[in-house]
């Protein structure tokens, strides 16, 4: 089998809330696979599904070629769970922590001694490992939660923003960490706020909304339906973001705007003819540029494509 994890037509209701509206989604094996969606979108209750926390009210869930429903324990014992929140103790060592999970998993004493090292070592914490808890840098604390999510050698690890609070050092130290699981053959799926970690780590992704899954590709095949590359404007006076905007190329409805960052963008065809044309066209009229650019979309523009703009782009939208 080929597929680590398999949702097919899934369903959940809280009451008259429909918290999951016939989510599909699929992860091969040795892969990770992100979940993105909007506050509410369905992420943490799939999340659950999958890892038996909670039974999905239709549908089929199959976890490492085993049913979630019908034989939860079987999944168990093949998963690993990473949440929001750290769940080691602070006044204990890092050692002592894996050791304890260990025998928490019934691993044995000698056993859960040996495994304890084994992790330290690979998370490159083995120097600290004998350290209080309480010693540690937020990406430190972050590795040690991931180490203590791999006592049993799961096939499949749960990941639930992983990295929510972390400066970018410990976010890229959790980053390279989740890839050597990876490359040992663990599957990763992987649900988080930040665009880029998706961006960076992600085979696939998937953008869930009200329920469902909205659109799946690799992060290109996602940022390919905004049409290839797109044309920045910093304007310096953010009273000329309008008038900037109207003279960017393509239709008003393909043109987004940041009043925050004074910025106008747009999507264009051929990147040399469009930046002379905007330049042109923004001295003729006396608007002077901070800084203009050709690059590609991001997956933030797709995000916000797909799942809405905020209000403050809806108005500026309509004073365009």
């Amino acid at each position: 089998m080929t597929d680590a994890i398999v949702v097919e037509g899934a369903r959940k209701r809280y009451g008259e809330k429909r918290a999951l509206d016939g989510l599909d989604l699929v992860a091969a094996r040795g892969t990770v696979h992100g979940v993105l969606g909007p506050n509410g979108a369905g992420k943490t209750t799939a999340v659950r599904i999958m890892a038996t926390l909670l039974r999905a009210d239709e549908g089929r869930v199959e976890i490492a070629g085993y049913d979630a429903g019908r034989q939860a324990g079987e999944v168990r014992r093949r998963i690993g769970l990473l949440g929001q929140h750290a769940a080691v103790d602070e006044e204990l060592s890092g050692h002592q922590n894996l050791e304890m999970f260990g025998r928490l998993y019934h691993l044995g004493a000698r056993r859960a001694r040996v495994r304890a090292d084994e992790l330290l070592d690979r998370f490159g914490l083995a120097d600290t490992g004998r350290k209080a808890v309480k010693q540690y840098s937020g990406g430190m604390r972050r590795r040690l939660d991931l180490a203590a999510s791999l006592i049993t050698e799961p096939e499949v690890l749960f990941l639930d923003e992983p990295t929510t609070g972390l400066d970018p050092r410990g976010r890229a130290e959790v980053w390279d960490a989740v890839r050597s699981l990876v490359g040992a053959g663990t599957t990763v799926l992987l649900t988080t706020q930040y665009l880029e970690e998706a961006d960076q780590l992600a085979d696939r992704i998937s953008l869930v909304d009200h329920g469902k899954v909205i659109a799946e590709g690799t992060a290109d095949d996602l940022k390919a339906r905004l049409g290839g590359d797109r044309i920045d404007v910093v304007v310096r006076d953010g009273a000329e973001l309008v008038r900037a905007a109207r003279l960017l190329p393509g239709a008003a409805d393909d043109v987004t705007v940041d009043a925050d960052r004074r910025l106008a963008s747009a999507p264009v065809t051929d990147r040399m003819e469009a930046l002379t044309r905007v330049v042109r066209a923004l001295q003729a009229e006396g608007i002077e540029a901070e800084d203009i650019a050709v690059r590609r979309p991001t997956l933030d523009e797709v995000f916000l494509r797909l799942t809405g703009r905020t209000e403050d782009q809806e108005r500026m939208k309509e004073a365009v």
